[in-house]
């Protein structure tokens, strides 16, 4: 008398709980990248109708005839970046304020930005209140 099992061993795989994981895994992927932005530059940009104010700070104005100011002193676009790290100090804390007139170009105000970048200080762009 032969004894038979009734529990058979399918070789088939099936596949179709592998697709959902990497569609799933695809579309995660995809929105998580558009995400990312690498090349922004980190500001603190306050709101127009409250006041921020580090505990000490350097502020750097660019006037309407391109001229630029480091605590209300005349600085050539040349020396500027050496004249904002003197002002900074060694203090973490410490951080620059930029006062851009409304009529100037973008460019020029993210020159002032990259040399913050540069050297990993933190930026504060001043509004004018409501």
């Amino acid at each position: 008398m032969a004894i038979r099992t009734r529990n058979k061993v399918s070789p088939n795989f099936n596949m179709s709980s592998m697709t959902d994981i990497v569609f799933l895994l695809l579309i995660f992927f995809m929105l998580t990248s558009t995400l990312v932005s690498p090349n922004a530059l980190k500001l603190l940009l306050p709101n127009s109708s409250s006041k921020t104010l580090a505990p000490q700070t350097v502020s750097v104005s660019i006037t309407e005839a391109l001229d630029y100011y480091v605590d209300k002193e005349q600085v050539p676009f040349a020396n500027l970046e050496m004249r904002i790290l003197e002002k900074m100090g060694n203090n973490p804390d410490n951080s620059i304020i930029l006062h851009v007139d409304k009529s100037i170009a973008v460019e020029e105000a993210v020159k002032v930005m990259d040399i913050a970048s540069r050297n990993k200080l933190k930026m504060v762009l001043a509004t004018k209140p409501n």
